[in-house]
C-alpha cells in the first residue's frame, strides 16, 4: 500500500504516461491490488485492474462450485454485488475524459458465463475498469490516491464484508433448478418449458426488465399441457410443457403470441429471481431464425427450399452479396441446422411471406416448374420426421399451417389455450386443395469449410478486430452486422464472439476443418482453460467478456463479407 502511495504522489503533476510507473501489484489489508494495464491518455480505454481477494478474509465453499452453472450463478452473484457496491459508493468524477470511473461488467437479466468475477477454490478476482485521474494530460496523483485508498476499499467492503451468504446460495438453489427443468426437457421430450405465473413482456421494447406485475397477466398453462417437476431444494413446479414436433402459436393481434415466443427464444438462458423468466427454459440448442434482407450467404445449400432459379443458378452452394427476405431465410436456416439445433423458432411477422406460405390460388397461377420456392409449410414436418427438428411458429395469417401441427396454442389475452383439437377439425372441414410441394425428402445439411484467407483482421498495416456495442464488429475493413441475430443479448458476447473469430482463424481455419468442427475445438479448449483463454489479455485483466453460444458465433462468421468457402 504504502509502495503505490509514494509512486503516486512522485508522479503527481506529471505527464500521463508516467502512470505506467504504477503497473503491479500491491497488498492491502484484505485483498491484493493487480493493476495491470494503464490507459496511455485520460481519454482513451480505462485502465484494468483486479481485486483479489485474500484466502484468510473470503473463503469459497467446495459446493460453491461443484458444477460449472453454480460457478457461473456464484461469479455472476459477485459481480451483481460489485456493481450495487459501486453505484452506493458513487466514485467521484474528477477531471478530464473517463477521470474517477470505476466499472465493472454488469450483468443484464440472463445469467451468462462472464469474466468479470472469477471464482476458484482457492481463489476470488473481481476485475475492474478505472479511470485514473487528470486534468487535461497532467497526472491528479491525490485523486488516484483517493481512489485506490477510498473508493475501492470501500466497494469492496461493501461488496463482500459481510457477504450476503443467504443471497448467494438462493441464487445457488435457483441454478439447480433451473438446471433441472433442462435435464426434464430432454427426459421428457419436450422443447420449452413455461412456467405458471411467469411474467413474460416486458417494460417497454427497450427495456429486458418485467413489466411491473399490477400491469401484466401472469402466465397459466392450459391443463392439458400441464406439466409438474419436482425440482431441487425441496420446490415442485407447474407450468406448461411444449412437446418436440411441430407447435403453432395462434391468436389475434396483440394477444400475446410474439411475448411467448420472445420468452422461449430468451429461454435458452437461465435468468435472475425476479425477472420473471426465470422459469422459462428452453432447449438450448434452440434458434430464432427470420428473413434478412441484404445479408451475404456465401455456399449455403439452400436447395431444400429454394432450387430451379432462373439461368441454372446453384443453389446446392448458394452464394449472394444481397439475399432476398425467402433467399436469406432459407440460408438462416441451414445455417443453424448445419451448427446443430434442435428447435427452430418463427415469427412470420419477421418472416418472408412467399418463403412461408403459397396458397392453393397462386400455386394453379404460377405452376411449380415456374417457382424455385418451396414454403416452409412443405418442409416443417419433414423437418420433424427426418432430422427430429422440432418448430415453434407464431402465425396469425395462414391455416394451412394446421394440417402440419402437432400442437396449437392459442393466445386470447395473454393467456393460452390449447385449440390442438380445434385447428385439426377445421383442417378436415376445411380443405385448403392446395398441393404439397415438399418432395420425398428434406434434403441435406451440409458441412462448410472456411478458406483461410475469409479472415484478414488487417486495417492498413495493424489488425483491428473490435465490437461495437451488441450488434457490430469491425473485422479488418468489413464490418459485420449482427442486427437479427436475436438471441445475442449482451454487449461482452460481442466482444468475445470478435475474440473468439480472431482465435479461431489463427489456429483452427486451415482450409481442412469444416466451420462446425473449429468451433467446437474452440469451445473444448474455452471449457478447458476458461473463457479467459479467448482475450488478448489472458493472464491479465480479460473482464469484460461474456459467453456467446455456438450457433451466435456462427452466425457472426456467416456475416463476414470477406468469408470464403472452399
Amino acid at each position: 500500500m504504502q509502495r503505490l502511495a509514494n509512486k503516486l504522489k512522485r508522479i503527481n503533476g506529471k505527464g500521463y504516461k508516467a502512470y505506467k510507473d504504477i503497473q503491479g501489484s500491491y497488498c492491502f489489508d484484505r485483498y491484493r491490488l493487480h493493476i495491470d494495464y494503464v490507459q496511455g491518455d485520460p481519454f482513451a480505454s480505462p485502465s484494468r485492474i483486479r481485486i483479489e481477494l485474500l484466502p484468510s478474509d473470503f473463503s469459497v465453499k467446495p459446493d460453491w462450485i461443484n458444477t460449472s452453472f453454480r460457478q457461473t450463478a456464484v461469479e455472476d452473484f459477485l459481480a451483481r454485488e460489485t456493481a450495487q457496491a459501486i453505484r452506493q459508493v458513487n466514485p467521484p468524477r474528477r477531471g478530464t475524459g473517463t477521470s474517477g470511473m470505476v466499472a465493472i461488467d454488469e450483468p443484464g437479466q440472463e445469467i451468462l458465463k462472464r469474466t468479470a468475477v472469477r471464482v476458484l477454490k482457492d481463489k476470488v478476482e473481481v476485475r475492474l475498469s478505472v479511470g485514473l485521474p487528470a486534468q487535461g494530460r497532467r497526472i491528479l496523483g491525490q485523486e488516484a490516491e483517493r481512489i485506490f485508498f477510498q473508493v475501492l476499499p470501500a466497494i469492496v467492503n461493501r461488496a463482500f464484508f459481510p457477504l450476503d451468504e443467504a443471497r448467494l446460495v438462493k441464487q445457488i438453489q435457483l441454478s439447480d433448478q433451473q438446471e433441472a427443468i433442462r435435464a426434464y426437457l430432454k427426459e421428457h421430450d419436450l422443447v420449452a418449458f413455461v412456467a405458471n405465473g411467469a411474467i413474460l413482456p416486458r417494460q417497454s421494447g427497450i427495456s429486458n426488465r418485467p413489466m411491473p406485475k399490477h400491469q401484466a397477466v401472469p402466465f397459466k398453462s392450459p391443463q392439458s399441457m400441464e406439466v409438474e417437476i419436482a425440482l431441487p431444494h425441496g420446490k415442485t413446479i407447474r407450468g406448461m410443457g411444449i412437446p418436440r414436433g411441430v407447435t403453432l402459436i395462434v391468436g389475434g393481434g396483440y394477444h400475446g403470441k410474439s411475448t411467448l415466443l420472445k420468452a422461449l427464444e430468451r429461454g435458452v438462458y437461465n435468468h435472475i429471481e425476479g425477472d420473471g423468466r426465470e422459469f422459462v427454459i428452453t432447449d438450448d440448442t434452440a434458434c430464432k431464425v427470420r428473413a434478412e434482407d441484404g445479408r451475404r450467404v456465401e455456399k449455403v445449400n439452400i436447395s431444400p427450399f429454394i432450387s430451379n432459379l432462373p439461368f441454372g443458378k446453384d443453389t446446392t452452394r448458394f452464394s449472394t452479396e444481397d439475399a432476398s427476405g425467402s433467399t436469406s431465410q432459407a440460408a438462416n436456416i441451414m445455417e443453424v441446422l448445419e451448427m446443430g439445433a434442435k428447435v427452430l423458432l418463427i415469427d412470420e411477422d419477421t418472416s418472408a411471406t412467399n418463403f412461408m406460405i403459397r396458397d392453393a390460388r397462386m400455386q394453379r397461377l404460377v405452376h411449380k416448374g415456374k417457382e424455385p420456392i418451396t414454403p416452409f409449410v412443405d418442409k416443417v414436418r419433414q423437418l420433424y420426421r427426418e432430422l427430429g427438428i422440432s418448430t415453434i411458429l407464431v402465425v396469425g395469417g395462414s391455416g394451412d399451417y394446421f394440417d402440419q401441427a402437432d400442437h396449437v396454442i392459442m393466445m386470447d389475452e395473454y393467456r393460452p389455450h390449447d385449440a390442438t383439437d380445434q385447428a385439426r377439425s377445421i383442417a378436415e372441414t376445411l380443405h385448403n386443395n392446395r398441393q404439397q410441394e415438399g418432395g420425398a425428402s428434406f434434403g441435406q445439411v451440409i458441412s462448410r469449410t472456411p478458406h483461410p484467407r475469409s479472415f484478414n483482421a488487417r486495417k492498413g498495416k495493424k489488425e483491428k478486430v473490435d465490437a461495437k456495442g451488441l450488434h457490430h464488429i469491425q473485422y479488418g475493413t468489413s464490418t459485420i452486422d449482427l442486427a437479427f441475430v436475436e438471441q445475442l443479448v449482451d454487449p461482452s458476447q460481442t466482444r468475445a464472439i470478435a475474440n473468439m473469430i480472431h482465435m479461431l482463424a489463427k489456429q483452427w481455419a486451415e482450409g481442412k476443418t469444416s466451420l462446425p468442427d473449429a468451433i467446437d475445438q474452440l469451445y473444448r479448449q474455452v471449457e478447458k482453460k476458461g473463457l479467459d483463454f479467448i482475450s488478448p489479455f489472458y493472464g491479465q485483466h480479460p473482464g469484460d467478456l461474456a459467453l456467446p453460444r455456438k450457433f451466435e458465433l456462427a452466425a457472426a462468421i456467416n456475416r463476414l463479407r470477406t468469408l470464403q468457402i472452399d
